[in-house]
């Protein structure tokens, strides 16, 4: 019990890791491309900021750039992304489904934890959605 919070800070990414990869990765769909400054102001945040933080991703090996300073996301970066947006679905869905929390705070509460979910959990939130929506419906 005493080793639980290192469990905390060896997860793959940070909050703030989860966002910037989910950037690149919306702003390759929507424009084609994506650089630091692009990053940066889909983010609000600096470009210093968001440099640093790509730089730790790349390191991870989750982005890579090209010569032209163009970001996209790895194949591993891409399935982190992925994770992510299906762990903040489900514990979205769970939160509204079956708490029956307001949708603007069950947003919010799902951005903050898409990160944290461990596959384990995920795994056992959907299946337990599955049963509870077929119970419910």
């Amino acid at each position: 019990m005493e080793d639980v919070w290192k469990q905390f800070e060896e997860n793959n990414i940070t909050h703030s890791a989860a966002h910037h990869l989910l950037a690149v990765r919306d702003l390759k769909k929507t424009r084609g491309y994506a650089r630091v400054t692009d990053v940066a102001r889909y983010l609000n945040i600096t470009t210093g900021s968001a440099s640093t933080n790509l730089k730790n991703l790349k390191s991870k090996g989750l982005i890579r750039e090209d010569e032209n300073k163009f970001l996209e996301l790895t194949d591993e970066g891409e399935a982190v992304a992925t994770a992510v947006i299906k762990r903040k679905q489900l514990f979205y869905s769970f939160l509204v489904d079956v708490l029956n929390v307001n949708e603007e705070q069950a947003d919010i509460d799902s951005c903050k934890t898409e990160h944290l979910l461990s596959a384990e959990t995920a795994q056992k939130l959907e299946k337990f959605l599955n049963k509870y929506k077929k119970q419910a419906g």
